[in-house]
């Protein structure tokens, strides 16, 4: 019973503020779409793929299946796969992509648009960039692919790299993610509005009603004075309540 009563004064005091609950949200929200759609510029992302691992001479060609794809040599180019994230993303292979693109970028801000993962624990590597640009984005990620696969050869002397699919230009944005933006600022401003609320209820400690008295003075009220709405004017000009 106690627990209900608390629950109904915490509905009154969100109903005896019900505007500031609706209309900080909704403010919220609306500033939040209006960045995202008006202020924030796309960005896109171009990916390609490679796969990664020792190749077999041409003695061992007639190998069976089997042997060809065994255990450790799977664990073996997993491995590899890992080391050739670093080279990918070596200041060697990065100054290489700048200078034949003649991108105006130094090498940390090229550096900030590539993301290089492994998928799944396999020998295959996932080569993303992102970019204002959708055109220069796919550009990037294949002149980056180019690079790396000469400078594999150069360290090792073996072609250990292959690829599996160039980027291509994309044709929508990974972000700004507009919807969702305007979606979790309206939830802040939901949850900000009602810790307001009850931040102004615990701030508020004038008496307003009878079950204020009660509460602060610990002692039941047995009279209310009722407070007449009307006014009576004197003859000599004076109000009287």
């Amino acid at each position: 019973m106690e627990e209900e009563i608390d629950l109904r004064r915490y509905w009154e005091v969100l109903k005896k503020r019900w505007l500031l609950i609706v209309v900080l949200p909704l403010v919220a929200a609306i500033i939040s779409g209006v960045v995202s759609f008006y202020f924030l510029k796309p960005v896109y992302q171009a990916s390609a793929t490679l796969i990664v691992g020792q190749k077999v001479s041409d003695s061992s060609e007639t190998l069976t299946a089997e042997r060809m794809l065994n255990y450790n040599m799977l664990m073996a180019n997993q491995l590899l796969a890992r080391t050739y994230e670093t080279i990918a993303k070596s200041r060697t292979v990065e100054q290489k992509v700048l200078q034949e693109l003649e991108l105006p970028l130094t090498i940390a801000e090229l550096d900030s648009l590539i993301s290089i993962n492994q998928i799944k624990n396999t020998e295959v590597l996932k080569i993303s960039v992102n970019n204002k640009d959708p055109e220069m984005a796919a550009l990037i990620a294949n002149t980056l692919v180019e690079q790396f696969s000469k400078t594999v050869m150069q360290i090792k002397k073996i072609d250990s790299v292959g690829i599996l699919d160039k980027a291509v230009t994309p044709t929508s944005p990974i972000k700004p993610k507009k919807k969702l933006n305007v979606l979790i600022a309206f939830v802040i401003g939901l949850m900000t509005s009602v810790g307001l609320v009850f931040l102004l209820e615990y701030m508020d400690n004038t008496v307003k009603t009878s079950k204020d008295v009660e509460d602060l003075l610990g002692i039941p009220v047995l009279g209310l004075i009722p407070v007449h709405q009307t006014v009576k004017k004197q003859k000599k000009g004076r109000f009287r309540w």
